[in-house]
């Protein structure tokens, strides 16, 4: 009998697939436990229209992204600092001021997690900070750090 999986089933089929399973496992637990639906065209034609919206979905994210990597492109983020002698800071700017900063000045929310600095900034001056905006496309910030 074929079904088409509505959840993951360890060693047996991952939502969405369609796959032969035996007609007794199909009735008694499958359809039972509602982890698949039989593979009737109607449901076929609907588990289709679903990844159709599903990619739809996805390719928008990633428009979306590449839109705030490009708006990215032409901001500058300013962040102030203690600094001592010779322009050296008193401990570093973090992913968390970053964000804040952005927040402030450009009204642009981006997750401090998705930063990737991982020692921070020791020093005064313009650093480009990488973004990971989403798994396919990355962006820089450029921040420029300040005397306070």
């Amino acid at each position: 009998m074929k079904v088409i999986f509505t959840q993951n089933v360890k060693g047996k089929g991952n939502k969405g697939e369609v796959k032969d399973v035996p007609v007794g496992y199909a009735n008694n637990y499958l359809l039972k436990n509602k982890l698949a639906v039989e593979a009737t065209p109607g449901n076929l034609k609907q588990l289709e229209q679903q990844e159709k919206a599903a990619k739809a979905e996805r390719q928008k994210e990633i428009d979306e992204a590449k839109q705030l990597k490009s708006k990215l492109a032409d901001l500058e983020v300013e962040v102030s600092a203690k600094t001592g002698e010779g322009g050296k800071l008193f401990g570093s700017v973090s992913t968390k001021q970053i964000a804040q900063a952005l927040q402030e000045q450009h009204d642009i929310k981006i997750d401090k997690r998705k930063m990737d600095l991982p020692s921070g900034i020791h020093a005064l001056g313009y650093t480009n900070v990488p973004v990971k905006l989403d798994k396919e496309v990355e962006g820089t910030i450029r921040v420029h750090t300040i005397e306070q």
